[in-house]
């Protein structure tokens, strides 16, 4: 089954980072995602660019309204996301568990179980 795994902290505290601090997190976590590609189980990763450059688009009554920014209610933001082909929850949490050794900072990694809308364009 696939799971995402989705990543979200506190993007004030991980903009403060150094290039040097910053690359070493993402090394680490290279490490672990290099572990899942060897076994065949690691898809897509992403990360997302700061929510300074994030557009909103919210249903209203009227026009869809745009606006600047993602307008998130909580402290934290999704900064990025990993979708891995486990072969159970345990896999996907053992693989979480991974991905936040390597990153220093707080935050979190939830899992989610993905369903696939179109499977016939999977790769």
């Amino acid at each position: 089954m696939l799971y995402a795994v989705l990543c979200y902290n506190d993007e004030n505290a991980v903009s403060t980072w150094t290039k040097e601090e910053d690359d070493a997190c993402m090394a680490r976590l290279a490490v672990v995602e290099d572990s899942m590609k060897s076994k065949g189980k690691m898809g897509p990763v992403a990360r997302l660019l700061p929510t300074t450059s994030a557009t909103t688009l919210r249903k209203t009554s009227g026009e869809p309204l745009i606006i600047d920014g993602p307008f998130a209610e909580t402290k934290e933001q999704f900064l990025g996301f990993y979708l891995a082909d486990c072969d159970s929850l345990d896999e996907a949490i053992a693989f979480a568990k991974e991905l936040i050794k390597a990153n220093p900072s707080g935050g979190g990694y939830e899992i989610r179980p993905v369903g696939i809308f179109h499977p016939s364009e999977l790769g």
